[in-house]
């Protein structure tokens, strides 16, 4: 019977083992003893270019701390993986998130200019719903990456 996706909650990854760098970086973002320290290993998970960050970094948008999301997001837009694409349409779509959380999610989006991106953000300018300052930010950088 091999690992199942369901295994520790679909956290399959957390049984594995954890040797490295990376991780090293992860067990820090995740519960450093400061927010400072916190900080730098979201820093250095975003400059990795290691896909292994992906999922951690997923994880701290929903952290309590403003500043690591913001940082969280940051990262995400750096690593430019697809996976992390509805959870940054949250962060986006969120009327409760502060505000340059929601514009580091345009950013990230944009860099990431896979199709799910891309049409997350179309979705979310054409809401009228949604901050009219957040929607023309939005447009100008979906204009910045070129016809879709």
């Amino acid at each position: 019977m091999g690992i199942s996706l369901e295994h520790q909650g679909g956290e399959w990854y957390n049984s594995l083992p954890r040797r490295g760098a990376v991780y090293d970086l992860v067990d820090t973002a995740m519960s450093g003893a400061d927010t400072a320290e916190r900080l730098r290993a979201v820093t250095a998970l975003g400059k990795s270019d290691d896909p292994r960050a992906v999922r951690p970094l997923m994880d701290l948008l929903r952290d309590a701390d403003a500043e690591v999301r913001l940082s969280a997001t940051t990262a995400l837009g750096q690593l430019k993986s697809g996976r992390p694409v509805d959870e940054l349409i949250g962060r986006l779509r969120d009327p409760g998130e502060q505000a340059v959380i929601r514009e580091q999610a345009v950013v990230a989006l944009s860099a990431i200019r896979s199709t799910g991106a891309i049409r997350g953000l179309r979705e979310f300018i054409d809401d009228k719903d949604e901050d009219p300052a957040l929607r023309s930010y939005a447009g100008n950088r979906l204009k910045g990456i070129g016809p879709w």
